[in-house]
């Protein structure tokens, strides 16, 4: 392939949108660029605002527990409630926007973008909405403590850590989750874990293994005062024994000892040690980095890596690296919105300084920062994306962002610094010949070669 090709696939596909230089950077070492971006630990989102999982859902409880006590107490008087109900939303609303500006602005400036966008992958894997009571406020910290320490480590840590999160224990409802026979007696049973985040649908399990493992789960849940049972730290998991059911239980033919909480770590040990977990995760990475339909030989060599290192995380990246397939089709993926304005971001050099330029785009092109519309996460083919009316907002938003920045920046010079050898003739030939700077601006972002990657 030629080395601006090569480079712009790394940039554009591997990355998050190539930055002006960054081509020119990557050179003829392609694969290289890639590879140094693996070495080293993974990078801390840190930011003054920015709050433990812990500190927040300890202060949301007990402002509940408040608001709760205020309504009673507005019952009984007959007066209004309304400004405690606003309490709450009044808490979570300045956190989930001062961690979706940190995570944007990581996201424009980092030097190692292929980290970056595997961090965004695997919070997609793992998915959780804000959507959720108290998520709001925690699906910052969930990427910040549970995805991003593990993202160069194996795939079982990052499992067991975003399984414990007190954001995962809250959006699968687990949190509420007891044992039959266990000194309170209710059951609700969960397939998330093992249809969206392990072994995929079709994998092998039972409605059985199902309900078995929902009872495996019980008792895992969160500390702290307003949470429905007492005791435990507040804001963080807890194991409560007198909530698990008890016994021995048996999950896809394997039988795990009643050992407390080390009962659902071993299940998730094994799950994370699956061969058909191994091609679940090796299909959806492939589906990410190579094609929509991704290539069943590409998948099969992945999901061999994937299996023989023991879910190690970094092989595994190696082995998509060294994946030919990834580099055959340039522009063989459709950018989400997400995709479209990062890479814009970046292209741009757009300094991220406010709300708004953080939140305010991907709700305008449909994506709003985690809330995904399931546990599944957003889709990752094109046909969920490149309909009509999605295409008219991009341009509308291409439209407004050329006339604002235009007369700041050259068009034509980021067509070949963005795009490298993805640049068509036609494109080229379309940014000299606009009529004004801002049109330039707009006709770059409106191409088709930057709507794919």
């Amino acid at each position: 392939m030629p080395e601006p090709i090569a480079a712009a696939i790394a940039a554009n596909r591997f990355g998050l949108g190539a930055r002006p230089g960054e081509l020119a950077l990557i050179g003829a070492d392609a694969r290289g660029w890639l590879r140094a971006q693996l070495r080293g630990p993974p990078e801390v989102l840190a930011a003054a605002e920015l709050r433990s999982s812990a500190q927040i859902l300890a202060q949301a409880l007990a402002l509940r527990r408040e608001v709760q006590l205020q309504r009673k107490v507005a019952t009984s008087s007959g007066a209004a409630d309304e400004p405690a109900a606003q309490r709450l939303p009044q808490l979570l609303r300045p956190i989930y926007s001062a961690e979706v500006s940190a995570r944007l602005r990581q996201a424009v400036s980092t030097a190692r973008p292929f980290i970056e966008r595997l961090t965004q992958f695997w919070t997609n894997h793992f998915a959780i909405s804000i959507e959720k009571h108290f998520l709001a406020g925690l699906a910052g910290s969930f990427e910040r403590e549970a995805i991003r320490p593990h993202v160069l480590g194996s795939f079982h840590d990052m499992l067991l850590a975003a399984e414990t999160h007190p954001a995962m224990q809250l959006y699968l409802d687990n949190y509420l989750s007891v044992g039959p026979h266990s000194s309170v007696a209710e059951r609700r049973m969960r397939r998330e874990i093992l249809e969206l985040h392990t072994l995929g649908v079709g994998g092998g399990y039972t409605q059985q293994d199902v309900t078995t493992f929902a009872q495996v789960l019980t008792g895992w849940s969160i500390g702290g005062e307003g949470a429905r049972f007492g005791g435990g730290e507040p804001g963080r998991f807890v194991f409560r024994p007198e909530l698990h059911e008890p016994g021995a239980k048996v999950v896809l033919g394997r039988r795990y000892a009643d050992e407390g909480f080390e009962q659902g770590a071993a299940v998730l040990r094994d799950l994370a040690h699956e061969r058909t977990t191994a091609r679940f995760i090796a299909t959806k990475l492939a589906r990410h980095f190579i094609a929509d339909e991704p290539p069943p030989q590409a998948v099969v060599r992945l999901a061999d890596v994937f299996a023989r290192s023991g879910g190690d995380l970094p092989s595994i990246y190696g082995a998509l690296i060294d994946e030919r397939a990834a580099w055959l089709e340039p522009l063989a993926k459709y950018k989400t919105p997400a995709d479209y304005v990062v890479s814009s971001f970046r292209g741009l050099e757009v300094p991220i300084e406010t709300d708004r330029v953080s939140l305010a785009p991907f709700e305008v092109l449909g994506q709003r920062t985690w809330q995904p519309g399931s546990p599944a996460g957003w889709p990752d083919r094109s046909a969920d994306w490149d309909g009509a009316a999605a295409l008219m907002k991009r341009i509308q938003w291409a439209d407004a962002v050329g006339a604002r920045l235009g007369s700041h920046r050259d068009a034509l010079q980021l067509a070949s610094q963005w795009l490298g050898g993805n640049l068509s003739a036609a494109t080229r030939q379309a940014v000299a010949h606009a009529s004004s700077a801002a049109q330039a601006l707009t006709l770059l972002l409106a191409a088709p070669e930057f709507m794919r990657r």
